[in-house]
């Protein structure tokens, strides 16, 4: 547990020390493209995404439980929503910047805003591990097809 806490602060210090490097970026106008993704009707999209034509199968199951829980502020197939949520399809979101472990930290525990202006994101009810575990499968895919690694 201590070694998990260090290992959530030293993450955080890095990401606020990153912070300077990447910028916020302007909510531009975007089209999603692929099989699946759909603007949702709350905002506007902040990136353009390419979804893949197939998934893993554990990204398929992160996906729908994205789509149910994650969606309506980060945007579907991760596009975030202008006014509303960031996009995870961004280079903030890489995995050397934001491991696994901060998407379930996240999720479980919230998250102080510091990357974005969105406001902070409160602990998200009724995913179990294994739910993060898949989304996370989900969000790492459509990274990898956009060039996110």
């Amino acid at each position: 547990m201590k070694r998990t806490l260090l290992l959530a602060a030293a993450g955080i210090t890095a990401g606020l020390a990153a912070a300077a490097y990447f910028k916020s970026p302007t909510a531009t106008e975007a089209v999603v493209t692929g099989q699946s993704a759909v603007e949702t009707k709350q905002a506007r999209p902040l990136v353009e995404v390419n979804l893949p034509a197939e998934l893993s199968p554990l990204a398929q199951t992160g996906e729908k439980a994205f789509d149910a829980v994650c969606a309506a502020c980060h945007g579907t197939g991760g596009v975030g929503n202008d006014g509303v949520g960031p996009p995870l399809v961004h280079r903030i979101y890489e995995p050397n910047h934001h491991g696994d472990m901060s998407f379930l930290m996240a999720v479980t525990q919230g998250v102080r805003a510091h990357h974005w202006t969105f406001g902070d994101m409160p602990p998200q009810e009724g995913l179990t591990q294994g739910d993060v575990r898949a989304i996370v499968a989900y969000v790492r895919e459509l990274q990898r097809f956009n060039g996110i690694e």
